[in-house]
């Protein structure tokens, strides 16, 4: 339920134009300065404001085109292979909502990108093919379809297909548009080949076990040692948890991936959950600070974001804006849904600026356009 507000009251700008103001304004404006009162109901809302639009972005439409990229382009022509997904308006900054980037990347079998590194955290979500891989910092990780990988930032990473393998497609994330806004992103790329530090699959078989961690490692860095999150773990765990638990009446049973040591999120302005819609869910609506892409891993449904509906299945994508009103539905009343999705929670969470409202009107649904 929305607050309404007026600017009409003490507390608010509402200083009139005169000849005199508009030449003092001109004044201040030639010394690179301003008076703040012709900006404050601008910068100073009533209440959150995105400047981004929920979308929806097809994989069935985007596929073919995606492949058609490995026909037109090398990785080692293109850097990375990647159909970067844009919002309508975050254009500016290459950006799917918010200050988060999203792509989806294919890479096909024997090939490989050329290891490097940024301060731009990035995260992978698997969606297609057998036989990928990744190195982050020496250690070589293979994964497969719905598994979830990080890349934090500054490591060295690079990605690959083994010979005999299937073409592999996967969703990327990434904090490119906030680290450019801070003036902060570098790039660099590893000279010669990476060389792998540990056995292969060391991450995820040292640090991803079921509830233990090791007593005898040091891990000193400010981002999860567990690289991949297996979807064979996963989704278990989520059918476990929802036999004794009734869930979130927004997300189903949603479970937060997270760094085994400390129980935080992967990396530092990243986060990233999944969430199971069981047959016949309905949520309720509610908003929140904090930007949202999403992606179906299993099943169908639709998501209403301020008022509008959008319809998803497996490997769809879509984007929740900050502080839009938004409810997901499992379409089937058999079948479980599920659905992935990363953020920028850390950062929100960080710095204090979460907050969160239910939507109180028609029996929490928002009715659509």
């Amino acid at each position: 339920m929305e607050d309404k507000f007026s600017d009409d009251v003490i507390g608010r700008a509402r200083v009139k134009d005169t000849p005199e103001l508009e030449a003092y304004y001109k004044e201040l404006e030639g010394l690179g300065a301003g008076a703040l009162w012709t900006v404050a109901n601008d910068i100073e809302p009533w209440e959150p404001r995105t400047s981004s639009v929920p979308m929806l972005w097809k994989y069935d439409d985007l596929r073919e085109l995606v492949l058609k990229s490995s026909e037109l382009v090398t990785p080692e022509q293109a850097g990375r292979r990647v159909v970067y997904l844009v919002n309508d308006k975050r254009k500016d900054v290459s950006a799917a909502v918010g200050w988060l980037y999203t792509g989806i990347q294919v890479t096909r079998p024997g090939e490989s990108t050329s290891a490097h590194r940024h301060k731009a955290s990035a995260l992978r979500f698997i969606m297609e093919g057998e036989g990928g891989y990744t190195v982050v910092d020496g250690n070589k990780v293979t994964f497969e379809v719905n598994d979830f990988v990080i890349t934090p930032n500054s490591a060295w990473h690079e990605h690959g297909v083994a010979e005999g393998g299937k073409t592999c497609i996967w969703q990327d994330g990434l904090d490119i548009p906030l680290v450019n806004a801070l003036e902060a992103n570098d790039y660099a790329v590893f000279d010669g080949k990476q060389p792998l530090e540990v056995p292969l699959n060391y991450s995820p078989l040292t640090y991803g076990g079921a509830g233990i961690i090791p007593a005898d490692k040091v891990w000193d860095k400010p981002y999860s040692p567990l690289f991949k999150y297996s979807w064979k773990q996963v989704y278990p765990a989520l059918l476990e948890a929802a036999k004794v638990n009734e869930g979130s009446p927004f997300d189903g049973i949603i479970m937060q991936y997270s760094n085994p040591l400390t129980g935080g999120h992967v990396m530092q302005t990243m986060g990233a959950s999944m969430q199971l819609l069981p047959a016949g869910f309905k949520g309720k609506a509610h908003k929140h600070t904090g930007s949202f892409v999403y992606q179906c891993a299993k099943g169908s449904g639709y998501s209403i974001i301020n008022g509008q509906r959008f319809d998803w299945k497996e490997r769809d994508i879509f984007c929740v804006p900050s502080w839009a009103w938004h409810e997901h539905h499992n379409a089937s009343d058999t079948e479980d849904a599920c659905l992935f999705s990363f953020n920028d929670l850390p950062v929100i969470e960080g710095l204090g600026l979460y907050q969160e409202r239910v939507y109180s009107e028609n029996n929490g649904n928002q009715k659509t356009e």
